[in-house]
């Protein structure tokens, strides 16, 4: 995952503002913007990790935090101290 990550940023930062800007066909054959189209891979990647943490979820396993704390942890940490 690593080495695609830094594939991938390594092409998209070669991406001039033109071709971000230039017009694409999407596998449905959808004419778009290209940025619009990479931000819709990441929605799409998104979407999917949501999907697995459900299902995981649901069958009682254990997931790492999306951003760093559970939400217990955010929950503790965001009590004022006329709560605690």
């Amino acid at each position: 995952m690593d080495r695609m990550h830094a594939e991938s940023v390594e092409i998209f930062s070669r991406l001039t503002p033109e071709q971000l800007q230039a017009r694409c066909a999407t596998v449905g054959g959808v004419d778009i913007r290209v940025w619009k189209w990479l931000r819709l891979m990441v929605e799409h990647e998104v979407h999917h990790r949501g999907q697995l943490y459900s299902v995981l979820a649901a069958m009682g396993v254990a997931t790492p935090p999306l951003y760093g704390l559970t939400e217990p942890e955010v929950e503790a940490r965001s009590e004022s101290p006329a709560d605690a």
